[in-house]
């Protein structure tokens, strides 16, 4: 006989509900670095995972005290928990990971050692959480100094049915426009992968700083984030990536929004007098953003009078670029119950979750998940 807290596990997987929020900035974290490490070649096993450390700390770390979980240890290491606590607090449908003290690898002085943290990395990712929770997509992080490296890891693992886009730190020595990185867009849009890109270490290892030069403080490395995704962005555009890669679409995570009118006016301004430079292009730099650009909202502008943010929206196109990210379990994280103002239903589900659905071929419908009440019996019983 079949008890009925398994009854109600099948009924209620036979109903779904549309989607209504997806997440696509959730960090998920190893409970120990040596979780990662034993995926490591032997001889790069001795030598631990690349990486640089946090060029400027926050005095009082980057992680909510709530997110650590009921075991201890660090926030974002336990997939059950992750679940709990953010994915069925929100009513979240799908979370895209994005890794936890990882992104350092790629500013790294060895690209050899840079992308084999990477590898092993991404086989942590799909042996521990990929199939822990059927809300989790992965990010495949690819170490940007070693491109012809980046580019096989793409092609050996960018299959796998919960792998969604590729992910890079927003950091580098060469703006991501030029043509030293053509391997990784290549195997990204034969791959079918957009291509992002996160915060967290301009200013460290051998990466950039900003235009102005080192901050003194965390507080103005973590204000001054936004300068280096215009830039990326401008060097993506101009250099005509996207007209060699024109199914490639580019994920700038964690960079703010705010800025994206002005850049995107900045350069439709200069097109009209200077494009004998730019002669690849075909059309205004602004149409290239909206066509493969996309950005996360976190962290979320927060003005005075919130009939502005909904105003930057609308000179931004948010209706096309913009999609919901929480940055759990950081600091900084934003609700989707209070990060916005409120706004009209269409917007809202492009933000919420139409854009990212649409951009990692995620379903528009998920099953029913199972209450308390039905696992107890219920109306099933």
């Amino acid at each position: 006989m079949i008890e009925s807290t398994t009854l109600a596990r099948v009924a209620t997987a036979a109903q779904t509900k549309p989607v209504s929020l997806i997440d696509c900035d959730v960090h998920q974290s190893p409970r120990q670095s040596a979780d990662i490490a034993k995926h490591l070649p032997r001889f790069w096993q001795e030598r631990g995972l690349a990486g640089a450390g946090a060029p400027y700390a926050n005095p009082y770390g980057v992680n909510r005290v709530d997110a650590i979980p009921p075991g201890g240890g660090t926030p974002g290491s336990d997939p059950q928990f992750l679940g709990e606590h953010l994915l069925d607090n929100y009513k979240i449908d799908f979370a895209i990971l994005t890794g936890s003290g990882v992104l350092s690898l790629g500013v790294a002085t060895n690209p050899d050692h840079g992308s084999a943290t990477a590898r092993a990395y991404n086989e942590w990712m799909v042996a521990e959480w990929l199939d822990a929770d059927d809300r989790l997509r992965g990010s495949l992080i690819v170490a940007p100094q070693d491109p012809l490296g980046a580019a096989a890891e793409i092609r050996r693992i960018g299959d796998h049915p919960r792998i969604v886009q590729v992910l890079m730190t927003s950091a580098t020595r060469i703006p991501y426009g030029q043509k030293f990185y053509h391997p990784i867009y290549e195997a990204a849009q034969e791959m079918g992968l957009p291509v992002a890109v996160h915060p967290g270490q301009e200013s460290g290892g051998i990466s950039n700083t900003f235009i102005s030069g080192y901050p003194s403080t965390y507080f103005e490395w973590h204000t001054n984030l936004s300068q280096n995704y215009m830039g990326q962005v401008t060097s993506l555009v101009l250099e005509g990536v996207f007209e060699k890669f024109p199914k490639l679409k580019f994920v700038a995570i964690e960079g703010g929004v705010g800025w994206l009118p002005h850049l995107m006016w900045r350069m439709d301004k200069n097109y009209k007098a200077l494009r004998v430079l730019t002669p690849w292009l075909k059309k205004l730099p602004s149409e290239y953003i909206r066509e493969h650009i996309r950005l996360t909202s976190q962290p979320i502008e927060e003005p005075e009078k919130p009939e502005h943010l909904l105003q930057i929206f609308e000179m931004m196109h948010a209706r096309d670029v913009l999609m919901f990210s929480s940055d759990y379990p950081h600091w900084d994280f934003d609700s989707p119950l209070a990060a916005f103002p409120k706004m009209p239903a269409d917007l809202r589900e492009r933000i919420f979750w139409k854009n990212a659905q649409e951009l990692y071929n995620l379903p528009t419908e998920v099953p029913l998940r199972p209450t308390q009440s039905t696992l107890n019996g219920g109306a099933h019983a």
